[in-house]
């Protein structure tokens, strides 16, 4: 979608863009559920990007103790606890660069996927930048999305990131696709960007092909000991319209409210569901930041009537698996 449609949807009163946003809801996602999916974070700190951001950053004092890769029995065990409280998507990230094929370290995230895809979920990954091969290996040992963000617009990103360029992420964003993997690709706001800024990052998203399966839209959490501890919090007015923008622009996609909800009151929560957000972050931490915890998701969902999304009959676990059925509280509670 263009810029300047965009802008104008953008500018529309609060509730006009509301409106339209949630028509075009109900026409793509009549049963209006909602997907839960869990965040892990299988390799912590020690990254060698400058990401403004990112308390996962070596250049920043920020406290983020640095930690190996976990072992796949660990990650194992949370993948499963994921699953029976009704997470549909387990997304697994690690704080590098990107990975190396013939690797040690990226054997061992091809086995931890593997065994994560026996689980009946959807898998997806974060790993920085993706080569061609590298691509065609995640999908192969059962990576169904590969997340990666833009983060803002391509003329804001040399303020945030100067490690890697705007051009890296999005060639990173063709390798996944020509692999045959989905997209997740999404934003931060409050990076002091302008909302044309915003706008301009939503343009590229939206004009991918295909376009994405998924778009996170995050709210950042100011980091102790990163250049943007400081930056104000985003206001909810503000990440509501994006959400509706974004529900517009991708008609399509799963549009995920992100890293932020720990400061948005149900209120704001409520407002952003009904503008199109359809997918959430469900668990008691998102990488480093704090998120809402289970039960208190649950009792918001049920108190704005909401369903959550069916778990994939075609993730399904194979024969050996079937002894050990999902969980009755995986019935319809999603990503």
């Amino acid at each position: 979608m263009l810029f300047a449609e965009l802008k104008r949807l953008h500018s529309l009163p609060f509730f006009e863009l509301l409106k339209e946003a949630r028509a075009v809801h109900e026409a793509n996602w009549p049963e209006n559920d909602v997907q839960l999916c869990t965040l892990l974070s299988i390799k912590t700190g020690g990254c060698s990007e400058d990401c403004s951001y990112c308390a996962q950053s070596a250049r920043y004092n920020s406290g983020v103790e640095i930690e190996r890769l976990m072992s796949k029995e660990t990650i194992m065990e949370r993948a499963q606890a994921a699953r029976d409280t009704g997470s549909t998507r387990f997304c697994m990230g690690a704080a590098w660069r990107g990975v190396r094929g013939g690797t040690q370290r990226f054997e061992q995230v091809l086995d931890i996927v593997k065994g994560v895809s026996t689980l009946g979920m959807e898998v997806c990954v974060t790993l920085g930048e993706l080569g061609p091969e590298e691509a065609k290996q995640l999908k192969e040992a059962g990576v169904t999305a590969y997340n990666h963000n833009l983060d803002t617009s391509p003329e804001h990103y040399p303020n945030i990131v100067t490690t890697h360029t705007y051009e890296d992420r999005l060639r990173t964003i063709r390798n996944v696709q020509d692999a045959g993997m989905s997209v997740c690709c999404g934003g931060i706001l409050g990076l002091g960007e302008t909302t044309d800024d915003r706008l301009k990052m939503l343009e590229v998203i939206s004009e991918f092909n295909p376009q994405p399966e998924s778009v996170p839209i995050n709210s950042l959490m100011p980091m102790p000991g990163t250049p943007l501890e400081g930056s104000a919090v985003v206001d909810a007015f503000d990440v509501v319209r994006m959400i509706a923008v974004t529900r517009i622009a991708v008609p399509k996609a799963k549009v995920r409210l992100s890293a932020g909800r720990t400061r948005m009151s149900d209120e704001t929560q409520a407002l952003c569901y009904f503008a199109g957000a359809n997918s959430i972050f469900y668990g008691d931490k998102l990488l480093t930041a704090k998120n809402p915890a289970v039960e208190k998701d649950r009792a918001l969902l049920a108190k704005l009537g909401l369903g959550t999304l069916a778990p994939n009959p075609a993730l399904a676990a194979p024969e050996a698996e079937e002894e050990r059925p999902l969980s009755p509280a995986c019935c319809g509670c999603g990503e």
